[in-house]
């Protein structure tokens, strides 16, 4: 494992609610031994729960959350063309959500393990993906 990737709701929690992450996800996080990503496609994916109305922030907008992240000692995880050419090559499970699903096939192409509350993600461990929560 080469350090872990947050999915959205962890990356959302470790900056404004630390209080909702699990012992063991911010155990994780302040772990000084691995890396901590975030993807472009999290903040895609806030950026676009925002204009839709389904996602509110206090005291910033979306385009501060990168910053704020990198702040936080996050490093930004890029969307790599051979990455997204490779996402058909991820089984569709039952989880269906486009951006989750991206978070996956990232996390098992980079090595990293996914701090994510999502249990739904739990089909993807046979498939390589390294969950914590």
């Amino acid at each position: 494992m080469n350090g872990h990737l947050l999915d959205t709701h962890v990356l959302l929690w470790a900056l404004f609610a630390p209080e909702k992450l699990s012992d063991i996800a911010r155990n994780a996080l302040l772990d000084t031994q691995q890396d901590a990503f975030v993807s472009t496609i999290s903040l895609w994916e806030i950026s676009l729960k925002y204009a839709l109305g389904k996602l509110q922030l206090k005291h910033c907008t979306p385009e501060d959350i990168a910053s704020a992240a990198r702040e936080s000692g996050f490093i930004v995880l890029p969307l790599l063309a051979e990455e997204a050419g490779s996402f058909h090559r991820l089984p569709r499970l039952a989880h269906r959500d486009p951006f989750d699903r991206m978070l996956v096939h990232q996390a098992i192409l980079h090595d990293l393990a996914l701090i994510s509350r999502d249990g739904s993600m739990q089909d993807y461990k046979q498939h390589g993906l390294q969950l914590i929560w």
